[in-house]
């Protein structure tokens, strides 16, 4: 995951510093009302699933909600010990909700409850209930820091509304149902009682999510 780390951090600096240089930001952004559909890039890319996030910006409020699915991670994607194990986890769904303020139009801070669903099993067996290792659910909640980028924001057209947002969270794990954060059990590969411990919900299942979304932005017009 190193070096999907760095390619995520490079292309966050360069989508803020470009929205921070950019001359095209009115100066009445902290009266927008608008609503933003946004779509990640690292779920489909590295995970073979997909994550939906839906803001209301109402001022220089922003309230969000964002769903994961089928996130799906094995091989070099999971850490070494489960690796070891050839064992791959699962994630049906991850989700929850963010209250956040506009330090600038382009960029904002928010606190994020989120819950996540862990599911593991052997490496190429079905995903189903009767080849389940453990299963467990996570609740975590942290920062994050958010990128706005409007790259077509002053032309009159369908391109106006496009959206770009690099975003870096810390998303630490506050409880877990996965009793002392361990579960044993006698792994058929390896023919030894392994461990499976209580994973972040960030990359690399650190408690870091690193990520860039793309995505359209629906303003409401101003009354006369």
């Amino acid at each position: 995951m190193t070096g999907l780390k760095k390619h995520l951090i490079h292309a966050i600096i360069l989508t803020t510093a470009l929205a921070g240089t950019s001359k095209t930001y009115a100066q009445d952004w902290k009266s927008e009302k608008k609503i933003n559909i946004l779509f990640g890039l690292a779920q489909p890319l590295f995970a073979s699933g997909f994550n939906i996030e839906g803001n209301y910006i109402h001022n220089r409020i922003i309230f969000d909600y964002s769903h994961g699915a089928s996130l799906h991670f094995s091989g070099n994607l999971v850490p070494a010990d489960l690796k070891r194990q050839n064992i791959a986890v699962n994630e049906p769904w991850t989700t929850g909700f963010g209250i956040g303020y506009r330090l600038k139009e382009w960029i904002n801070i928010r606190v994020e409850p989120k819950w996540h669903r862990f599911e593991y099993y052997y490496n190429g067996e079905p995903q189903n209930s009767s080849n389940e290792i453990i299963s467990y659910n996570t609740f975590s909640l942290g920062l994050g820091l958010y990128g706005s980028y409007q790259p077509f924001k002053k032309q009159n057209n369908f391109l106006k509304g496009f959206l770009i947002a690099p975003s870096i969270r810390f998303w630490p794990t506050i409880s877990s149902g996965l009793k002392d954060d361990k579960f044993i059990y006698l792994n058929k590969n390896t023919n030894e009682f392994e461990e499976i411990k209580t994973l972040n919900p960030g990359t690399g299942f650190t408690p870091f999510v690193i990520n860039i979304s793309i995505g359209y932005s629906f303003q409401f017009k101003k009354k006369e």
